[in-house]
């Protein structure tokens, strides 16, 4: 999976995030709109959502910067590719709430349709550019071979925290406030997977789903930087 260096994440990261702000704000815009019109919260959820989908990036911005800055703390850079990786789910995790299209409050359905997909996809793309920057952080550290198979690693993690979220009701923070019962529920799906053929079933599509999307946006990324650094060498001869 290929992908752009630190150095040009830093000098392009400030119009990228604020694209991200700006679309996250749209999504919100939309979501007030539609109060407006029907007087009803409904999909208030959305936007809790989307909060814990920016987690990841901030997590990965930060563990970015704490490596640039060669900050000395112990444990500081494993405490936050941790965070980064548990609330990483939350991203993707937008895409299902399509489950709760349905027409209703005299609002039009093509406008819902609209609403949540602006949501999952700033999820997406917030989880897509915080998964970008920690592969940028590994491959500096130990190579592009071990970047790759932890990209991969966590694409299955993030394909399986779905599952949990969406069908087990189980959220990030619960690693923390209630480790016992969530491992209860877990280790038996890895012990004997073939015996929960759901949880087999929707890991391995979405997971599927976000490593072709997550390879497609670092083509595209690789692709733009290809044709940068081609104009900077003719502009020097």
């Amino acid at each position: 999976m290929a992908s752009c260096s630190l150095s040009q994440l830093y000098h392009d990261k400030a119009p990228l995030f604020a694209a991200l702000l700006i679309s996250s704000i749209l999504s919100f815009v939309f979501y007030i709109a539609r109060v407006a019109y029907s007087g009803q919260m409904t999909f208030l959820f959305l936007n809790w959502n989307l909060f814990l989908a920016w987690i990841p990036l901030l997590s990965a911005l930060a563990l970015w910067h704490v490596d640039q800055r060669n900050i000395q703390l112990r444990g500081l850079r494993s405490a936050l590719f941790g965070c980064w990786l548990i609330f990483l789910p939350n991203s993707p995790y937008l895409v299902t709430d399509f489950v709760h299209l349905v027409q209703r409050h005299q609002v039009p359905l093509w406008y819902d349709m609209l609403l949540i997909f602006s949501f999952a996809w700033n999820g997406l793309l917030l989880g897509f550019v915080s998964l970008w920057i920690v592969q940028e952080f590994i491959q500096a550290r130990f190579g592009s071979l071990i970047s790759q198979l932890v990209v991969g690693f966590c694409l299955i993690a993030s394909g399986f925290g779905v599952y949990l979220g969406r069908f087990l009701r189980w959220n990030s923070w619960d690693f923390f406030v209630d480790p016992h019962s969530l491992l209860a529920d877990i280790l038996p799906r890895f012990i004997d997977p073939l015996a929960y053929p759901r949880t087999l079933g929707v890991t391995l599509l979405y997971s599927s789903f976000l490593t072709v999307a997550y390879i497609t946006l670092t083509l595209l990324m690789r692709v733009r930087w290809a044709r940068i650094d081609s104009g900077e060498s003719i502009s020097r001869r």
